[in-house]
């Protein structure tokens, strides 16, 4: 998927969530919105280089949308919003294995919650899930999630409430991380989201674990799904 121009920055510091301040190579300052609804752990260090866009957009209170951040000298995408669209993009080009040949449906409701896809196809429903991944928990092992999630919670409750209709449920987690080796729930993190990922395994919620890298020459200009990566419980 291509990414929007970008422009680099220092990030000073993220606050209240949405916002943080960067401060461009002329020594200005400016506040950038941040998409991104996680702790950002790992990825907020005050001092990295971050890459933003800016919106022609006059309604914005804010033009500037923090994009990438840069970790252990590797861009990591910290935009959730754009997790959904890279994965979507690879669904309808049928780049990933056991998901390829359905009828792509985003955001639709499951129960109480509203899941990333829904894929129809002559084997019956798929709902899928997607988790963007920017923390590592080991120096080679990703970890989800970097908060406490009860929205990650449920979403796996929903899972697993469509597995015992009958249906197919599919959690596919995204790792930012190109260092990246496998991946694990991360039980120091919220030790009940972990223990809910297991009894979904348990029930046969499938787990798809997929990786990204993000290339370009001075600046990123692309982020694409690169290869599929081992879990464990």
């Amino acid at each position: 998927m291509n990414l929007p121009p970008l422009y680099p920055a220092r990030l000073l510091r993220r606050y209240q969530r949405f916002l943080a301040d960067l401060q461009l190579a002329d020594g200005r300052q400016l506040t950038a919105h941040v998409p991104n609804t996680g702790s950002m752990r790992q990825c907020a260090e005050p001092g990295s280089a971050v890459a933003y866009s800016l919106a022609d957009n006059p309604r914005r209170k804010y033009a500037a949308t923090l994009e990438l951040v840069q970790v252990a000298g590797a861009w990591v995408d910290i935009n959730t919003q754009r997790s959904n669209r890279v994965v979507e993009e690879a669904l309808r080009a049928g780049w990933l294995e056991d998901l390829a040949g359905f009828r792509v449906l985003p955001e639709q409701r499951l129960g109480a919650s509203r899941l990333d896809f829904l894929l129809q196809g002559t084997g019956g429903p798929v709902w899928l899930e997607v988790k963007n991944v920017t923390l590592m928990s080991t120096p080679v092992c990703a970890g989800f999630p970097d908060a406490v999630s009860e929205r990650g919670r449920r979403h796996l409750l929903e899972l697993m409430a469509a597995r015992q209709q009958g249906q197919r449920a599919v959690l596919l987690f995204l790792v930012q991380r190109p260092e990246a080796r496998l991946f694990a729930p991360a039980a120091d993190i919220d030790p009940a989201y972990a223990r809910q990922f297991e009894a979904a395994l348990q029930a046969g919620v499938e787990v798809q674990v997929w990786q990204t890298a993000v290339t370009g020459d001075e600046l990123p200009c692309q982020v694409r799904i690169v290869r599929r990566l081992p879990f464990i419980v």
